[in-house]
């Protein structure tokens, strides 16, 4: 089904996806907000740029974007896919306790912030350029990976990294000289059990973005945790 955002408003554009018995294709999308919030079982194809919460509470809905996306990509998303070929604004991630977020450019500020996890539930959100400031604040779970490819110099990711993280792991490719880490998290080198954990992901990113696999993985990873013995959730959890 093919629908020009420029004649709905999204309550009517959402109302129509939800109807579709086939896969939706958005043409002419300029800052259109919550875009298949909460959706399942559909396929959406947006050409353009969609506005703040795009995939707000997906579950299950696989939607990519051939462009860049705005604000709060996938806000507390539960479960799908989100493909950006292009970047985000701040906070994609929000939250998020399920599903992937693959973006192929770059990421704002929070990307990751209070992303969890639960049992076999274990969001995945793969950023190929450079983070913003406060990358994984406060994050309780999940994997954020990091590529830096294409930064033209800028490291890799801002400041503030990893603020109150008390879960899940971030990877960082390449060199992370000069990356300043609160006290309450340790950085090291990725192992062969880390990498092996990405690597379906990894596959699946350089697929969808045409991406020598190989080039990807070639260069040493760092991973970042939560320290156990300085834990910060022990401001969150009760004794």
């Amino acid at each position: 089904m093919l629908l020009d955002a420029k004649e709905h408003d999204f309550r009517l554009l959402n109302e129509k996806i939800r109807k579709a018995q086939e896969d939706c294709h958005i043409v002419g999308c300029c800052g259109e907000r919550f875009i298949a919030a909460g959706m399942k079982d559909r396929r959406i194809t947006i050409d353009g740029v969609p506005g703040n919460a795009l995939g707000a509470y997906l579950n299950g809905a696989e939607i990519t974007v051939n462009a860049n996306a705005q604000d709060a990509v996938g806000d507390t998303m539960n479960d799908g896919k989100i493909v950006i070929h292009g970047s985000v604004g701040d906070a994609a991630g929000y939250a998020m306790r399920g599903g992937k977020i693959y973006v192929r450019n770059n990421a704002g500020y929070r990307a990751g912030i209070h992303m969890k996890e639960y049992h076999e539930k274990v969001p995945v959100m793969i950023i190929g350029g450079r983070c913003g400031s406060f990358l994984g604040e406060y994050q309780a779970g999940g994997i954020i990976i990091v590529l830096g490819l294409e930064t033209g110099g800028k490291k890799t990711v801002g400041n503030f990294p990893c603020t109150g993280m008390h879960g899940g792991k971030v990877y960082l490719r390449g060199d992370c000289e000069g990356i300043r880490l609160p006290a309450q998290v340790s950085s090291r080198k990725a192992t062969e059990t880390d990498m092996s954990e990405i690597e379906t992901y990894l596959d699946e990113y350089c697929g969808i973005f045409g991406l020598d696999r190989n080039m990807i993985k070639s260069q040493q990873y760092t991973v970042i945790t939560p320290d156990s013995s300085n834990p910060y959730k022990q401001l969150y959890v009760a004794n």
